[in-house]
């Protein structure tokens, strides 16, 4: 018999309900295509990139992030994916038995990492206007509080007064998961991440950066609370390909990112509409997709994939219920999707 541990057998391996589908809106990814200087790269790849190890700790990616958040490259650490970085935080600043609070719903892998890392999880539902609820996710005591702004899976907003008590009254650290600021109307976090001694800001090249194939993530802090997450992250996260496309997009192509996150969140309120005529209310967002709270949604989603449409399910969320989540994209493919729900909900 081999041996387990007895705190990961009832831990689930991450898979959504889906298949290989001509138009996939599951995942919220850019789907506008790659950066130009992405491109470039990797087309112009050597294969040393390949052959040798990358440099420790991605300096160059580093030193390109830094010049973007307007830090110095000591307030930044790399990862794979923002989810790596919050996997290695939640490590390096929480001891096996201490408390990780954070919002629910949020970001389906954090009560995982939570259980990987032996911790106790102290999930606070969100406020009825889906705002977090500061005073009790400050209850909890939790040394490490992680904030998702704007929330995956329900799009919304936080509240700047709500995050800057909780981040002033916060015994340990906290994380803010920024993975969708790109898409969002405010200014976002980071200058508290720049300000404060206890805020991790994290981003990804996933999303607006159209690169979630090459598994980059970054995150802003003081430089001592960098430097403990990089004891956790280790030195070969990054493959020296990633970090070179993603350190010529911060460089060149900010532009095109922009443009492409303004076209999904311009796509994502016609969809609004559209679904307004279907009789769907979906919760207000900020980034570049739609919650939208559906009996039986499931199933739903279930019969889309049967019309070739990848949709994200979820069942029993708090506050909210069953619900499809639905990325934005190029119109066509919201055109295709819409065709797909209308006849699923016949």
């Amino acid at each position: 018999m081999i041996p387990t541990r007895a705190s990961y057998r009832d831990i689930p391996l991450y898979k959504p309900a889906k298949k290989p589908c001509r138009v996939d809106l599951s995942d919220n990814t850019n789907l506008f295509g790659i950066p130009p200087a992405a491109g470039r790269v990797l087309r112009e790849a050597s294969t040393r990139l390949v052959t040798h190890y990358p440099a420790g700790y991605s300096p160059e990616l580093r030193k390109a992030v830094a010049a973007y958040a307007g830090v110095a490259p000591e307030a930044v650490t790399t990862g794979c994916g923002s989810d790596g970085i919050i996997d290695s935080a939640i490590r390096a600043f929480l001891e096996p038995g201490d408390v990780l609070g954070f919002m629910d719903p949020t970001f389906v892998m954090v009560p995982l990492y939570s259980k990987m890392n032996g911790v106790k999880a102290a999930p606070v539902p969100l406020r009825a206007d889906f705002d977090v609820d500061a005073d009790a996710l400050l209850a909890t005591g939790a040394k490490v509080l992680y904030l998702c702004a704007p929330n995956n899976p329900t799009g919304t907003a936080l509240s700047r007064a709500a995050v800057e008590r909780i981040v002033e009254k916060a015994p340990g650290i906290v994380i803010l998961d920024e993975a969708y600021a790109d898409f969002a109307s405010g200014p976002g976090f980071l200058d508290l991440a720049r300000t404060r001694p206890n805020v991790l800001v994290t981003r990804t090249f996933s999303k607006a950066f159209g690169m979630a194939g090459m598994r980059v993530g970054w995150a802003v802090g003081a430089p001592a609370l960098v430097a403990e997450v990089e004891k956790a992250r280790g030195p070969y996260m990054l493959t020296a390909l990633a970090e070179a496309m993603a350190s010529a997009v911060l460089t060149e192509d900010t532009g095109w990112v922009k443009a492409r996150a303004a076209e999904a969140v311009a796509n994502r309120e016609r969809l609004r509409g559209e679904l307004e005529a279907l009789g769907l209310k979906a919760l207000p967002s900020e980034a570049n997709f739609l919650m939208v709270p559906l009996p039986g949604a499931p199933k739903v989603a279930e019969r889309m994939r049967e019309r070739d449409v990848n949709v994200r399910a979820f069942q029993g969320l708090t506050g909210v219920g069953d619900a499809l989540r639905i990325g934005s994209g190029p119109w066509p493919l919201l055109e295709a999707a819409l065709v797909a729900l209308r006849e699923s909900l016949r």
